[in-house]
């Protein structure tokens, strides 16, 4: 059998027990040009949360009662395909359940084995997270040698990352934005960041001009709400804005409140830009060979938060949304694949 969890209604704030049903399906049949998978591991993050919602996005509406999206990686126990092998370590999007079939409408990559660094490294630094830090700070933020960068959400799995290379690449001055003095003390003691503010201490606005008197040439922005304003506030002569995330808004879509700052961009020249992971797609070798460098000469240091079981994967998702978790939020489905 094949368990999987599936939407069962939609959520009007955090997931809970009324949201996903975990349920039993046949095994699925590997047939002619397709490759069946044994789902190791999941990649837990806040996009899977706005796919649940009836609104629109760069993919659709994850329809009721279907298996909840979401990325992962496993390994190949039988293949009709060419393109795989049996005992391949592959990566896509496998969503929430034990077995999943690749075929020419949901490819696989196939992970490369030699690296020396274990799945869940793999799935968090040159996974989707990694190579979303990289290119929204690179290419979208436009980074130069020099600037001050911020970054919301800094202990998390993407911030954390956008962070460091900022730092390798010779940002002036590197200001990490998290929750509570924990997380503030863990982004300045093992991601190095110069400092960080609590954003749930008052004045934040403020407290960041004070950071960074000459104002943020580069704000990766995570989270979006209140925090996105007080960016705008202190953006720098041409600065620019990468819109990654929104997480503080996700679980209140309804109610979401918009920026009040804007008019920042226009006094200080400077531009604020979204993107998408999925628009480098044909790039993505590039990042992930900087930061396996990275890795493996001790320059980017990476945590992993590893849930076990499928049947919590709802409780890992809110771990996102209530700060629960500790870098990149993985749930371990089969602990006997390994990457080797």
């Amino acid at each position: 059998m094949n368990r999987q969890i599936i939407l069962a209604k939609r959520p009007a704030g955090v997931v809970d027990d009324t949201t996903t049903t975990l349920v039993e399906a046949p095994r699925p049949t590997c047939g002619p040009g397709q490759a069946l998978i044994k789902v190791a591991m999941l990649s837990i993050d806040p996009t899977i949360r706005t796919w649940m919602n009836d609104a629109p996005g760069y993919l659709p509406p994850i329809g009721i009662g279907d298996v909840i999206r979401s990325s992962g990686a496993g390994v190949v126990v039988e293949s009709n395909s060419a393109r795989y092998n049996v005992g391949d370590i592959v990566y896509g999007m496998t969503n929430w359940q034990e077995w999943v079939c690749a075929d020419d409408q949901n490819k696989f990559t196939v992970l490369p084995i030699g690296l020396g660094l274990d799945l869940a490294t793999v799935m968090n630094v040159l996974g989707v997270t990694g190579i979303t830090a990289y290119f929204g700070l690179i290419d979208v933020g436009k980074f130069h040698e020099g600037d001050v960068v911020v970054v919301s959400g800094a202990a998390g799995a993407t911030g954390s990352v956008v962070g460091q290379i900022a730092k390798v690449r010779g940002a002036r001055r590197v200001v990490g934005i998290a929750g509570g003095p924990e997380k503030c003390a863990e982004v300045i003691e093992k991601y190095g960041f110069d400092e960080c503010l609590d954003y749930r201490t008052p004045h934040l606005a403020r407290r960041l001009h004070e950071a960074c008197p000459e104002g943020i040439d580069v704000y990766f922005d995570n989270v979006g709400g209140e925090i996105l304003d007080a960016a705008l506030s202190n953006i720098a002569m041409r600065g620019r804005i990468v819109l990654c995330g929104a997480i503080s808004q996700y679980n209140e879509m309804d109610t979401a409140r918009g920026v009040s700052n804007t008019s920042m961009l226009i006094m200080r020249r400077a531009s604020m830009e979204g993107f998408i992971v999925l628009d480098f797609a044909a790039r993505f070798a590039e990042a992930q060979m900087e930061l396996a460098r990275m890795v493996h000469a001790g320059s980017l240091v990476h945590r992993e938060h590893l849930v076990v079981g499928l049947e919590n994967a709802p409780d890992a998702l809110n771990l996102l949304f209530t700060g629960g978790n500790h870098g990149k939020t993985l749930v371990v489905v089969d602990e006997d694949v390994q990457l080797g």
